[in-house]
């Protein structure tokens, strides 16, 4: 395999474009951390670390196939190795299905509960590109699919069935998923019109922005439950208190919907998720 063949399989699983690796991470780190009381195992950190890149980079592959079409009339993604035609689609399916073997490999380190739940994983990951052929809800599938770590996580560091706490945590995770998709989605809003695929962006229509921050909103009063069910203290608190002010400041980009404000809107989402694994991680130590 030549060097321009891996530059563009690593284009395909955006390499180079990490943001939706941290955002899988962050709930994924909060839940390791509340479940081991603050001290999670090395090789679980390693092995969920692994898996978060892995099954990203899968999801990646397997969207751009789905998109193979629809990327075509997207500025955005017209030029996209698999759009543009620098690799097949058999290409594609082919690196979806050896990082999905390479992340199952690693999940079998773990106990078999987890190692059950990992299966339920990939079919989120794999069904979640072809959603918005179907309906409007297709960023709630993604973060029922980026959320999943969260129960898994606690399986793996206490071998039964997660806790209430656990699902609230999900729950939370899949909102604030929900809401900065739908501001991924406003990016795309006036091509998608055009195409015909759907998306919550498309869905909530004036009332998106509303929406958006109710959704945050909604997950920060979740995530609080959680602290109080696990007895948070100051340093927790402090770091929803910041991550309000993180909601806030992405009102003020999207307020007018222009395009490259929204996507500077969900990129601030990377800091929102590490502040409060900031504010989890200090309280315990």
């Amino acid at each position: 395999m030549n060097s321009e063949k891996l530059r563009l399989y690593a284009e395909l699983i955006r390499f180079d474009r990490p943001i939706g690796t941290y955002l899988l991470l962050w709930p994924t780190l909060w839940a390791l951390w509340i479940a081991s009381e603050g001290i999670p195992d090395f090789k679980l950190l390693i092995i969920f670390s692994l898996g978060v890149f892995l099954m990203r980079s899968a999801g990646c592959a397997i969207n751009d196939y789905a998109d193979r079409d629809i990327d075509l009339h997207v500025a955005r993604t017209k030029n996209r190795p698999l759009t543009s035609g620098k690799i097949s689609a058999n290409e594609a399916l082919g690196v979806f299905a050896v990082l999905c073997l390479v992340a199952f490999l690693i999940a079998l380190q773990l106990n078999t509960l987890t190692i059950m739940l990992s299966f339920a994983a990939v079919a989120l990951a794999a069904s979640y590109p072809f959603m918005k052929r179907y309906h409007h809800f297709p960023q709630v599938h993604l973060g029922a699919a980026f959320s999943w770590s969260i129960p898994m996580a606690y399986t793996a560091v206490t071998g039964i069935l997660p806790p209430i706490e656990a699902w609230l945590l999900y729950v939370a995770a899949l909102l604030w998923t929900t809401a900065y998709d739908t501001q991924y989605g406003m990016v795309d809003k006036e091509d998608d019109l055009l195409i015909g695929v759907k998306s919550t962006a498309i869905l909530f229509g004036k009332y998106d922005n509303f929406i958006i921050v109710t959704l945050q909103l909604l997950a920060l009063i979740i995530i609080t439950v959680v602290g109080i069910m696990t007895q948070r203290g100051p340093a927790f608190y402090t770091s929803i208190l910041l991550a309000c002010g993180f909601i806030a400041y992405q009102q003020t980009l999207t307020q007018f919907r222009e395009p490259q404000k929204c996507l500077t809107a969900f990129l601030n989402n990377n800091w929102l998720g590490m502040i409060i694994f900031i504010g989890i991680a200090i309280d315990y130590a």
